[in-house]
């Protein structure tokens, strides 16, 4: 007769869970017991009628933050783009990205499949681009020729290896842009490790694009959510578009409690994860078959070359070490990013199991 096992406790399991190293994104982190307790003890409301509290307490607060008149709490950073992107936009025209930009590769081809838009892609080293090479893609006034009708930035830059700009560049591309006519839209969905990498508020590195978003649900840990913020009118006009793809949430003041302590608490702490990437980046320079250069790193997202094995297969190899950690954007690329559920002790684990799973 078979042997009957009783179920693991909460704490075996809790155990459990800590035992393995997730490197494959911040969007994997778990609540903090501050925002389990606030989302079980929140006051909510119908949001679609404007009534439930915390979420305009949440919106509030974030257009506050930025320096903007208001703001609309999205399911996810994909909703808040695509709506912005809609907003900005009329069918038929061309939004201007970086080549690997999130909106482009990530986002199901909404720009196309919502806004009816095509998007005027530019290849660049670092996800960082420029007004001289924005310019030249914009497309002459005329008859035969779809009509430029939104540039999209994105700080940090995910495919990139989280990297940021320098607010020189981000202003004159967003002055000159509106000079020529045309709107810009920054997908900040890490944009507050942007501001902890360059010491300075959210508020002055974003202040001249027309609309942002950003997401309380990866480095800020948060459960579910993001922001967009901009005008009135423009917040007023996405309330309808968020509706149209199906983001009309009711009690949601469940979710905008733990977006408030994300907000309010977590930018802090994001140091830490970028002195974790600093480290690891460090340590992987220093393993035979692994190509990086640790200056490149500036926040918390580390992507490497392979040189003698495929990232699919170090990627297997990794998880049976009990470290999780995903190909990037080539065959050869791998990508960890750190995050407040990632110390400096795993971050070590990672390393030597980098180093077991290379030498098999």
């Amino acid at each position: 007769m078979a042997t009957r096992t009783e179920p693991a406790s909460a704490e075996d399991a809790r155990h459990a869970r800590a035992a393995v190293v997730d490197l494959r994104s911040d969007t994997v982190t778990k609540p903090t017991a501050e925002m389990r307790r606030a989302m079980a003890e929140a006051e909510v409301g119908d949001d679609v009628y404007g009534e439930d509290p915390t979420v305009n307490r949440l919106e509030q607060r974030a257009a506050e933050i930025f320096g903007r008149a208001a703001a609309i709490f999205v399911p996810s950073g994909t909703m808040g783009n695509q709506i912005a992107i809609k907003l900005h936009t009329q069918p038929g025209q061309e939004v201007i990205c970086e080549a690997r930009a999130h909106v482009l590769d990530w986002e199901m081809a909404m720009i196309g499949a919502f806004s009816g838009c095509i998007t005027r892609t530019i290849l660049t080293a670092d996800g960082i681009l420029t007004w001289a090479e924005i310019e030249q893609r914009i497309r002459p006034k005329g008859y035969a020729f779809a009509q430029t009708g939104l540039i999209t930035l994105e700080n940090t830059h995910n495919m990139h290896g989280g990297t940021v700009y320098p607010p020189a560049v981000f202003d004159e591309i967003c002055e000159q842009a509106h000079a020529a006519g045309l709107p810009v839209h920054l997908d900040g969905a890490r944009i507050f490790n942007a501001a902890a990498a360059l010491g300075k508020p959210v508020k002055e590195i974003s202040a001249r694009a027309d609309s942002i978003m950003f997401c309380l649900s990866k480095g800020l840990g948060a459960p579910v959510g993001s922001l967009l913020v901009g005008s009135r009118p423009f917040i007023e006009r996405a309330r309808s578009i968020r509706k149209m793809l199906g983001g009309g949430m009711r009690q949601a003041g469940i979710l905008a409690a733990a977006g408030l302590i994300a907000l309010e608490k977590m930018p802090a702490r994001l140091p830490d994860d970028h002195a974790n990437a600093r480290f690891l980046a460090a340590e992987l320079a220093g393993i035979d078959g692994i190509a990086i250069d640790p200056a490149k790193v500036q926040t918390n997202i580390v992507v490497f070359e392979l040189q003698r094995m495929p990232a699919a297969e170090l990627s297997r190899r990794l998880a049976a070490h009990q470290v999780l950690a995903n190909p990037a954007a080539t065959p050869q690329q791998m990508r960890f990013v750190t995050h407040m559920d990632v110390d400096r002790a795993a971050c070590e684990r990672a390393i030597a199991a980098v180093r077991a799973a290379l030498r098999a």
